[in-house]
């Protein structure tokens, strides 16, 4: 009923047949492929495997550019570029240590590595 309003042609596909779904699948592939290509290159554990894949997801949204608009997803939505914002997965970070009790002698920041965005706020 919904889809004859919007006028919207829904087929369904049988299970298990990645081959009727070649767009969906090529994509679902590519992420994996990224993803893993991540994890190997900042030489990670396999358990930062969402991460990695919600990474890609992320870059991926704000990277690709739609033929018909020759923007990218992000860029249409938002009127502006990401692109300033992107850093490499597994990259060694210094995040802000922003504690209350910390001496006068004690390190401002901590290190770590870079593995996800924060989807709601400028920071990672």
């Amino acid at each position: 009923e919904y889809y004859e309003k919007v006028d919207i042609s829904h087929e369904t596909s049988v299970a298990r047949s990645p081959q009727q779904n070649g767009v969906v699948e090529r994509r679902n592939r590519m992420q994996i492929e990224a993803g893993r290509i991540m994890l190997i290159y900042a030489k990670a554990s396999l358990f930062l495997w969402p991460e990695a894949a919600a990474a890609t997801c992320y870059t991926h949204n704000r990277s690709i550019i739609h033929i018909r608009h020759s923007k990218t997803p992000y860029e249409l939505l938002h009127d502006k570029l990401p692109l300033s914002f992107f850093h490499v997965f597994g990259v060694l970070c210094y995040p802000t240590n922003d504690s209350e009790n910390l001496g006068k002698l004690q390190p401002k920041d901590d290190i770590g590595i870079f593995i996800v965005y924060a989807l709601t706020k400028k920071a990672f």
